[in-house]
């Protein structure tokens, strides 16, 4: 996978719009896609997961699908994110017979991603980097986990959490992978032009 920006969707009913900013935003320079709904009934995240998976495709960008490995691999997705309650990258490994990318949510949890690397996790992701319009009363991470980890661990870091493209570069100067971000992108008014500023800090 390629450094860059992580684009991570947010809970978006209309479909249309989804693709259109999404594409817009892979056109930009994003390297990556997550799928994340947490209000879409299952049918919605079905069909946004298969179009997503499509726009993807076309558009040579990685497609990774949120908290469920059944919908990754109903989606052919290339890989899945883990939080807390979302099981383990043994058992992703089992179910995808190693095709799956897996990612791990960390937090601020320096042991949780040493343990996440050590089952075979292909990166982990710290945050609230910042103060998170998404996740208002999530608890901040340290920047130092991201050197700390690329140092001491070899793992691949995405960070996540009120990441802006004003406020972006001293993540990448830490070691940052990839910055995951939702509202920078998605409430844009220009997102290919705003996904471009983020794909300048890589370049």
């Amino acid at each position: 996978m390629r450094d860059g920006l992580y684009l991570v969707t947010p809970d978006l009913a209309d479909t249309a719009r989804l693709l259109a900013i999404s594409g817009a935003a892979i056109q930009g320079g994003a390297r990556i896609l997550q799928y994340r709904n947490k209000t879409a009934d299952e049918a919605l995240r079905h069909e946004q997961a298969r179009a997503l998976r499509e726009l993807t495709r076309a558009l040579d960008c990685v497609f990774i699908v949120n908290d469920s490995l059944a919908l990754a691999l109903a989606a052919e997705a290339d890989g899945v994110h883990l939080g807390r309650d979302d099981g383990d990258v043994s058992e992703v490994r089992r179910a995808s017979g190693g095709r799956l990318l897996t990612g791990v949510s960390c937090y601020g949890d320096f042991e949780r991603a040493r343990a996440a690397h050590q089952a075979g996790a292909d990166y982990v992701a710290f945050g609230a980097m910042y103060a998170s319009p998404t996740k208002p009363a999530a608890p901040p991470a340290p920047l130092a986990l991201v050197g700390r980890a690329r140092r001491e661990l070899g793992a691949r870091v995405a960070c996540i959490g009120g990441i802006t493209a004003d406020n972006a570069r001293p993540l990448v100067e830490a070691g940052a992978n990839w910055l995951a971000v939702i509202t920078d992108i998605y409430q844009s008014g220009d997102p290919g032009a705003q996904a471009a500023r983020f794909a300048a800090l890589y370049a």
